[in-house]
């Protein structure tokens, strides 16, 4: 009989099976720090030679520790690597000057191509973005409304900070790879600026890396022909390892959205990438284009937008020139992306588009779902708050995009053989309607803009000439009036009608979409909109209604004003290019050094004069047009300003109110020194003994003729008096040389000054400063040279000078006039 097997003690299995997991754990231990130290040397190495090598030999060292590294080992090194690149959010650091990059440098290919869609960097984030690793993005540098909604403990409505916002409150964003390197790009932009750049090596935007960069991602992750390319990194399964993709329940709310807290909200977890292959393809660009929107737009919400209506509230961010031009290149594409939804797909019925592919169902309400209430409220602001200058070029071309979509759609219409602009195909009545108020209420806050704008500049000429070329366009102004009716349309008519909800922007709207009926759907579309975006007490003023004609009308005359001083500015110009001779070394010519009255604004006079006339008749043409103004209308308004705007306009005072303080300047006399109508003679009114010694004079001599001046005023100041009260030829003459008050009198009757300093008494003193002038020497030596042929001693001579430069004697010795005009000036 065999013997029972022995059974191993319990004991001995658990302390085998322990053996094995601790001697699991140490391996695996081992290996984490084995990884650790490995990219802590790898970190310690780049951040070794990323001072010292050059941007091409770094790149490449990159890209081959890219290729090489797992994923692991590169997730350490990542936020390094993007601050790096990007700079930091404070702009202490300034990473590669994405910025300021221009196309002319050598690094300039270097970065493109190794940040672009396709390289190194763009590798290592889908290559991260497989592994599911979450980075930290602070909510302080988030913009504004968005951060006071997070610190506020209230969720955003974007769908992008659903899930990322860690509790308790921490102040940080849990973010992709993909989303950690967007935010980071996108907030480059409007970081601060570098304080040691090297200076002298800004240039145009446009060739800037950065604006490169921002384009190729756009067309990258928002083709207008094609499908978004996959990422060459995915799981077991064969699916992109990303986050999933929007829910169709959670709408994209813009502004009117109800917000609510994160306490009492119950966030789900989104669905799994699996769920909806087809939604897969489009997360990257919903995500890219959230970004940008966010970080780019939604720096004003609709509450602090209605507080920056009052003069006293100050925002803090003011977008730069560099960044409106960004957000016009993100319009642009918007609109050729949008524009390039398939034809079949604009027509078909309702119930095909839940088939339609996701990007084409981005194509059709990316416009108005994403940009449409934030670029508002954003070139609002821009509208009131920029200065009054020629860089408003840059938001003005901006706006001028957003509301002609009809130009990126490819389509390839010709002019017409008369010049006259393309008609706006009426498929676009819908967009216009419900973007009214960016037609109209931006085209007032223009309007009031160009009324306080110096037009005789050709910049700001020709600012006025591209509205109003806009607006003019065959069918345009039909379609916003159309709006304007449907807005205001009685309450009670519309709801005799069937019983619809407003279709807003964020609850499915869409200019390309002709799913609703017309008639009731487009009047909830209007009102919708404008309630949205100004409230339901809000008072809508009419394009072309009275008060705006007003309006018109006034900057017609301003336009007209404008065009005469350009003329003056031309014909004075001419004048001084006359006179402008030997003689006038001499100061036989002008001698106004404070004349501000040349059109120093142009750099070319006769080219600036030429493109402002240009400009302005064709800007006047077109506002007629637009406002149905009739020729005997315009002609009676420009010769309402002809008669009153003469020859001798421009040496008036601007119109103004006398004060205790001086001369108040009225609204019309601000609009008439901005354009050139008339203007004050500003003059020096301190004592001229104290005024800084100029070129023209000689320090030493300067300083010892004040000197022997304040001595004799001192001394001999009553005696002075007395000779001036004097009625005979002494005393004209001492009045001449000692005391200037009607001079003064009229200098002060020209420029703006108080009444305590036209009330100051003016004594009689002497003056010797004239004599430091190098000129008045080399003329008195002449002079003297010229008696002394003519046998005068130096005592007459002196006489004579004296006499011959009173003005009183000019006529009584015909032979001394020239020597009368040479002594004139000094």
């Amino acid at each position: 009989m065999a013997a029972p097997a022995l059974q191993q003690p319990s004991y001995l299995l658990v302390s085998t099976r322990f053996s094995c997991l601790y001697i699991i754990f140490t391996f695996y231990l081992c290996l984490f720090l084995f990884l650790t130290v490995v990219s802590l040397c790898l970190q310690a190495n780049l951040k070794a030679d990323w001072t010292i090598k050059p941007l091409h030999q770094r790149c490449n060292e990159l890209s081959k520790i890219i290729d090489d590294f797992p994923a692991k080992e590169l997730h350490a090194i990542f936020p390094w690597l993007v601050e790096s690149v990007f700079g930091s959010l404070d702009g202490i650091l300034s990473g590669w000057n994405l910025r300021y990059l221009q196309a002319r440098m050598a690094e300039y290919n270097i970065a493109v191509d190794f940040l672009g869609p396709s390289g190194p960097m763009m590798k290592l984030v889908y290559k991260l973005q497989a592994e599911e690793y979450k980075y930290e993005f602070p909510v302080s540098y988030l913009p504004g409304p968005i951060k006071s909604s997070i610190q506020a403990g209230v969720l955003p409505d974007c769908p992008l900070f659903h899930n990322k916002i860690q509790f308790p409150m921490s102040g940080l964003l849990l973010l992709n790879p993909f989303e950690y390197y967007m935010f980071n790009f996108a907030s480059s932009l409007i970081a601060p600026k570098v304080r040691n750049y090297p200076p002298g090596q800004h240039g145009s935007c446009s060739d800037s890396a950065y604006f490169v960069l921002v384009d190729t991602y756009l067309k990258y992750f928002l083709p207008t022909e094609g499908n978004v390319p996959p990422s060459p990194f995915s799981d077991t399964m064969g699916t992109v390892a990303s986050p999933a993709p929007r829910s169709p329940s959670v709408p994209y709310v813009g502004y009117g959205g109800h917000s609510t807290s994160l306490l009492k909200r119950h966030i789900t977890h989104q669905p799994s990438v699996n769920a909806d292959p087809a939604a897969q393809e489009i997360w990257r660009s919903e995500t890219l284009l959230q970004v940008f929107v966010e970080m780019w737009l939604h720096h004003y919400s609709l509450e602090m937008y209605q507080k920056l209506q009052s003069p006293q509230v100050k925002e803090p961010f003011t977008p730069s020139e560099e960044h409106v031009l960004v957000v016009r290149l993100l319009v642009k594409h918007l609109h050729a992306f949008s524009s390039s939804l398939k034809q079949e797909s604009i027509f078909s019925s309702p119930s095909a588009h839940s088939h339609s592919s996701p990007l084409e169902e981005l194509k059709r309400v990316v416009v108005q779902r994403f940009v449409q209430q934030k670029l508002y409220v954003f070139l609002q602001h821009c509208f009131g708050h920029w200065p009054l200058d020629a860089s408003f070029r840059a938001v003005l071309e901006t706006w001028l995009s957003y509301i002609q979509p009809w130009r990126y759609t490819g389509e390839k219409n010709n002019t017409q053989a008369d010049g006259q602009n393309r008609t706006v195909p009426d498929k676009w009545a819908s967009f216009v309607q419900e973007n009214l108020l960016v037609y109209t209420k931006l085209f007032q806050g223009f309007l009031n803009r160009a009324m306080r704008t110096d037009l005789v500049n050709a910049k700001n000429a020709l600012m006025v000439f591209r509205v109003a070329k806009v607006f003019v366009q065959p069918n345009l102004s039909e379609m916003i009036q159309k709006a304007e009716q449907l807005f205001l349309e009685p309450e009670h008519a519309i709801l005799q009608r069937q019983n619809r909800v407003f279709l807003t922007p964020s609850h499915g709207g869409s200019f390309l979409s002709s799913r609703q009926p017309m008639g009731t759907d487009s009047v909830f579309k209007v009102k919708s909109h404008v309630y949205s975006l100004e409230g339901q007490d809000c008072q809508y003023n009419l394009m072309f209604g009275p008060d705006l004609r007003k309006n018109v009308l006034k900057l017609i005359q301003i336009i007209a004003q404008a065009r005469q001083t350009a003329k003056r500015i031309s014909d004075h110009s001419t004048e001084m290019a006359a006179n402008n001779s030997f003689l006038s070394w001499f100061s036989v010519g002008s001698s106004d050094h404070n004349n501000t009255f040349n059109g120093g604004e142009m750099d070319d006079m006769g080219e600036g004069v030429k493109k402002t006339h240009e400009f302005l008749d064709k800007a006047l043409d077109y506002l007629c047009q637009i406002f149905r103004l009739n020729a005997g209308q315009l002609s009676q308004l420009i010769i309402n300003v002809a008669s009153v705007d003469d020859e001798g306009a421009s040496k008036q005072l601007p119109d103004c109110i006398p004060s205790e303080n001086g001369l108040l300047l009225t609204d019309l006399g601000r609009l008439q020194i901005i354009n050139g109508l008339r203007r004050f003679e500003i003059e020096y009114q301190g004592d001229p003994e104290l005024q800084p010694i100029r070129s023209y004079e000689n320090a030493f001599l300067v300083r010892l003729m004040f000197q022997i001046s304040s001595f004799i005023n001192a001394r001999f100041g009553d005696h002075m008096e007395a000779l001036c009260s004097r009625q005979d030829l002494l005393g004209s003459i001492g009045r001449h040389y000692l005391r200037s008050s009607l001079k003064v009198a009229e200098q002060w009757r020209k420029s703006p000054v108080t009444r305590q300093m036209r009330e100051r008494p003016q004594r009689a003193r002497l003056s010797l400063r004239v004599l430091a002038s190098y000129r008045t020497l080399l003329i008195l030596l002449l002079l003297y040279m010229l008696f002394a042929l003519l046998s005068f001693s130096v005592l007459s001579s002196t006489g004579l000078i004296l006499i011959v430069k009173h003005n009183d004697w000019k006529r009584f010795f015909p032979p001394f006039t020239a020597i009368s005009l040479l002594l004139q000036s000094n």
